[in-house]
């Protein structure tokens, strides 16, 4: 239990990172529950409900008998972490507010994790994933908008929700867009042809009225597409071209910067591309490139192959 005014901090500490960090919702109720979690351990460890002035009295020990904890129900490295991030944010925040020392908290180590590589398709499986699409339902219209959507995961690097979120007013796509990604973020994105091409099929043939307000993208009914219609679309699609099951929606984003990067695009164009707020997200697209490489390398190098020499 967390007394009223530690409660009262953690909901303007939440505010100030959606008002001022542009922390998107589902961000901010990450960062809630991680806190909140942390807070109630607490609680319990003291035997006690606990307030601004028990919270500024954690010590290291403290910490690690959380960080045990979490592991010890089996919460993974890569959640810990987050969640100690969270723990640390709000602690700075309170620190400077109520003036009580966060060196305990701030010094905590986050768990070492192995950073889980991007999974692109390759060109030829992009481009038979797009053909697949535009093909595999009766319905013509739901044929095109699939594609139209996919397309714009592969050829723009949108997130699903972005392509979703496209409205009557964006019509017809200009050569250059203005997307607003997570946190808020804007960024411009340029429109291949491509993309422009299969959403005017798509416009052509949806039996909707696409009005300034409402979203261009419908359901069977005319209501909002939902992302669980294009994912079960990606679905049908990779189990008759026999790809993996990462060939998700998110796969088409991450094959567009993996391609871009292939073909001697800039890292920082990139990033602004696919509206990353660090470099060091971007990054993890240059080691796939090099795993990609290495992998050409052994397959096709004869030193990774050596012939048994006969005896003499």
């Amino acid at each position: 239990m967390i007394s009223p005014a530690l409660s009262a901090a953690l909901a303007d500490w939440l505010e100030h990172e959606r008002a001022l960090n542009g922390a998107a919702a589902n961000t901010v109720k990450a960062y809630q529950g991680d806190v909140l979690g942390f807070l109630a351990f607490m609680a319990q460890h003291h035997g006690g409900a606990q307030g601004l002035t028990p919270i500024g009295r954690i010590t290291v020990s403290d910490m690690r008998a959380w960080m045990a904890q979490e592991r010890g129900r089996g919460i993974g490295a890569r959640s810990l972490a987050r969640a100690l991030s969270a723990v640390k944010s709000f602690y700075r925040w309170l620190s400077d507010r109520e003036g009580f020392d966060p060196t305990a908290v701030l010094a905590a180590r986050a768990p070492r994790y192995q950073r889980k590589l991007p999974r692109p398709l390759s060109e030829d499986a992009a481009v038979a994933m797009l053909d697949t699409l535009d093909s595999q339902t009766a319905e013509p219209w739901i044929a095109a908008r699939d594609a139209a959507v996919v397309t714009l995961l592969y050829g723009c690097g949108l997130r699903i929700s972005e392509a979703l979120s496209l409205r009557g007013a964006d019509m017809p796509l200009a050569d250059v867009i203005r997307i607003t990604g997570k946190g808020g973020k804007e960024r411009l994105v340029p429109v291949i042809d491509a993309a422009r091409d299969a959403l005017t099929g798509y416009l052509r043939l949806c039996p909707f009225p696409i009005d300034p307000a409402a979203p261009v993208f419908r359901g069977a009914r005319g209501g909002p597409l939902s992302p669980r219609l294009i994912q079960k679309a990606m679905e049908r699609a990779r189990a008759a071209l026999g790809l993996p099951a990462t060939a998700t929606p998110h796969a088409l984003r991450h094959s567009f910067a993996t391609h871009l990067l292939t073909a001697g695009g800039d890292l920082r164009a990139i990033q602004e591309l696919l509206g990353h707020a660090s470099l060091s997200t971007t990054q993890a697209y240059t080691a796939v490139d090099s795993a990609r490489l290495m992998e050409v390398y052994d397959r096709a190098h004869p030193r990774a192959h050596p012939r048994a020499h006969p005896r003499a």
